[in-house]
């Protein structure tokens, strides 16, 4: 089980040094303002100065126009962009010629949103339950069962993850898991506790294989 770790909605020093610590594969800083996860450019380049190297650093945004995302990357050092709205194909390029990969986030709330994978030539495809007026951290899952392969893609799996279900959701042999609510306390803060029982479920998995 070999399965990409991705915790998003870092905005503080602890949470993102413990999940390094614990074995997370990637961090996700969210830069939609509306979102209870935001973090200012300036914090979010602080956080990842004083990270060791390794993981994946990726900055999420929502509908952005490519002056903000060229911005944010003249302060943080990302190494991938994620685009968690309504971006088309053409943005998806756009950004990418800023010489960073890209996960276009597909937002889920029927069997067959899936295939839209294929309308994007990005390799990287986050699959998230659809809500009307929320762009991820919902805590919601839709059916996993729904997920067929998509040729030429890499699929992280979001929407719901915890604890409590990440056996199962590893199990669903996507690319990666992706984590923001299911191991928080609150909006932006992470529940160590959480953290801990997570890589340690994780572990145990990695371990039986």
């Amino acid at each position: 089980m070999t399965a990409k770790i991705k915790i998003c909605g870092i905005t503080n020093q602890p949470d993102a040094q413990l999940a390094v610590e614990l074995g997370a594969d990637l961090l996700g800083f969210n830069f939609y303002q509306p979102s209870p996860r935001y973090i200012v450019p300036a914090a979010a380049a602080e956080i990842i100065g004083g990270l060791p190297h390794g993981p994946e650093i990726v900055g999420l945004f929502v509908n952005a126009e490519l002056e903000f995302i060229r911005d944010v990357l003249n302060h943080c050092p990302l190494t991938m962009v994620q685009l968690h709205g309504d971006e088309s194909n053409t943005d998806c390029r756009a950004v990418a010629q800023l010489g960073l990969n890209v996960i276009k986030a597909i937002r889920i709330r029927e069997p067959g949103d899936v295939r839209q994978a294929e309308n994007f030539d990005t390799e990287l495809i986050l699959l998230d339950a659809f809500r009307e007026d929320l762009y991820g951290g919902t805590g919601e899952s839709f059916d996993w069962n729904w997920i067929t392969s998509v040729p030429d893609k890499k699929i992280f799996l979001a929407g719901g993850i915890n604890p409590d279900n990440i056996k199962a959701a590893l199990t669903v042999g996507t690319y990666g898991v992706d984590l923001c609510s299911g191991v928080e306390e609150q909006p932006g803060i992470k529940d160590h506790t959480k953290l801990r029982l997570l890589f340690d479920i994780i572990a145990e998995l990695r371990k039986a294989d």
